[in-house]
């Protein structure tokens, strides 16, 4: 034990400062300075030896103000100090290590980082369904949180490389360079999904200028990892440093590695939402009614709603077919398959473009009908569809429709005068029994009368002041009735107006209309 010769020692220093104590012991004055120190502690803090320095910063300052417990570092090593009063006004702090204490929270509290910064890597790269985006969000946390810069590049087969770059002031660009990837480092191995180089193996003076962001400087670390995707490599992300920062270590070229996991499936899933979106734009341009004008002198209008806001197809649909070299008159179809959404959808689909293909049989209903009935029951479906023939043609000033309906409500003929008459048409099912059996009628429309079609999704449809009441044919008639001498898209305005007006925020199914209307005289006054 050191003691000061200007100080005796007194027995409870003594008591406190053995040889035999667990611990380095050191004593101070109250203004810091150290009077004694046992053994452990000379050992540890041989410039500190009694009379000749002061305790360490953060223990001085702890003797002026004699907290409960203090720590801070001796070295490379962590110490906590435990004070005990002794009876002359000193203070004898106990220093127990801690040295491995400190480096399991400091780990513990980096692995909490690393897992808030993947946690909120995810949340925003799920934000989108856009590839652009995703590559965008990738590029910017990566800047933010690994590198000085980043970038990424999705793969091509041409010979260029499109990336989103995010510099080193956090302002992300795209751009394309038409280079190989080879002449990067591991880039071309990442590209096609394989394992990281390394960034300790990669030569940072190797780097392109092309890879390097305007004003970006010496490259003093490089590192290249994939984008893994569903399947398929989603791409691949090159983090930057500057020369005057630390290279990448092991635990961050880990943690790049679980974030470009996380960025390569969003990225996939985005890639693999738009492929699917462009088919499904495809295929539902196909399946959604046409858009209707007037034909051969005649006007018609249609108009859909489908029976959810989210949907923009269903099971109800129609078409007009005008006249050709096989068929004089210009048909007009409107139908209703069982269901909804995209599965009826698809059945409608296939529907059209048998009756597409029946065309040159469009003067003869009845077969139409059955060579139709046939074809639906011989495919997988099950459902079953109710239909509406009208063969229009234009004879002078009037317009003359021939009617067929199969299992469908009956189309309604609005007169100048506001009377409503239901057309003698029907028939059975298509699609349930063997044989087709239907009736067809004929009507004669004066100008400004108008043949009104529709699907029981509008006679059906709930709604009124408790919700579950049918709109009912009574309520469609007496609308219709307000269109007399209308033309026909103001006919399926004012139609599907009302109707949404007695739904209102309630359930429906699908909806369709359409008006087969002879022009108004444009001589006529009233």
């Amino acid at each position: 034990m050191t003691s000061s010769p200007a100080r005796p020692r007194t027995g409870a220093v003594s008591a406190v400062s053995a040889a035999s104590a667990p611990y380095p012991v050191v004593v101070t004055e109250t203004d810091g300075r150290v009077v004694e120190l046992n053994d452990a502690a000379a050992a540890l803090l041989p410039a500190a030896r009694t009379g000749r320095a002061a305790a360490p910063a953060w223990l001085a300052d702890a003797a002026r103000t004699r907290p409960a417990t203090v720590s801070g570092a001796v070295g490379d090593r962590v110490f906590s100090a435990h004070p005990s009063a002794l009876a002359d006004g000193r203070t004898a702090w106990w220093l127990v290590e801690e040295t491995a204490y400190h480096a399991v929270m400091d780990e513990l509290e980096a692995e909490r980082g690393r897992t808030r910064f993947l946690t909120e890597a995810s949340s925003a790269l799920l934000a989108s369904l856009n590839l652009d985006r995703c590559m965008e969000v990738t590029a910017r946390l990566a800047t933010e949180h690994l590198a000085d810069a980043a970038l990424v590049i999705a793969p091509t087969a041409a010979r260029r490389l499109p990336m989103v770059v995010c510099d080193q002031q956090g302002d992300v660009t795209r751009r394309e360079a038409f280079e190989e990837p080879d002449t990067v480092p591991g880039l071309a191995e990442a590209l096609r999904g394989f394992p990281p180089v390394p960034s300790r193996w990669i030569d940072p003076a190797t780097a392109p200028d092309w890879l390097l962001p305007s004003g970006f400087g010496e490259v003093g670390s490089l590192a290249i990892t994939p984008l893994p995707g569903h399947g398929v490599p989603a791409g691949a992300l090159i983090l930057l440093r500057r020369a005057q920062h630390a290279a990448f270590t092991e635990a961050e070229e880990s943690l790049a590695g679980l974030f470009a996991a996380r960025a390569g499936a969003a990225m996939s899933a985005a890639r693999l939402y738009a492929e699917q979106n462009t088919i499904s734009d495809t295929l539902m341009r196909e399946l959604l009614p046409p858009t209707l004008r007037q034909v051969e002198g005649v006007e018609f209008a249609g108009g859909y709603r489908a029976s959810a806001d989210t949907e923009r197809v269903g099971g109800d649909f129609y078409d007009v077919h005008p006249p050709g070299e096989d068929h004089p008159e210009t048909l007009a179809v409107l139908g209703d398959v069982a269901g909804k959404g995209l599965e009826a959808a698809v059945l409608t689909g296939k529907i059209r473009n048998t009756l597409h293909a029946l065309l040159p049989m469009a003067d003869d209903h009845a077969k139409m009908l059955r060579l139709l009935n046939n074809a639906m029951r011989g495919s997988h479906h099950t459902r079953f569809a109710t239909l509406v023939l009208a063969s229009v043609r234009r004879v002078e000033r009037t317009v003359v429709v021939r009617l067929t309906c199969a299992g469908h409500p009956a189309p309604l003929i609005v007169r100048r005068d506001g009377t409503v008459e239901e057309a003698d048409t029907h028939g059975s099912l298509l699609g349930v029994l063997p044989a087709v059996a239907s009736r067809t009628t004929e009507v004669r429309l004066a100008p400004g009368e108008t043949c009104l079609l529709f699907t029981d999704g509008v006679t059906e449809a709930k709604g009124g002041p408790l919700g579950d009441t049918m709109f009912g044919e009574r309520r469609l008639k007496r609308a219709a009735a307000e269109c007399a001498g209308m033309p026909a898209e103001a006919v399926v305005e004012r139609v599907q107006m009302v109707t949404s007006q007695w739904i209102g925020d309630g359930h429906h199914d699908d909806i369709a209309v359409m008006a087969v209307t002879a022009p108004r005289d444009p001589h006529r006054t009233s």
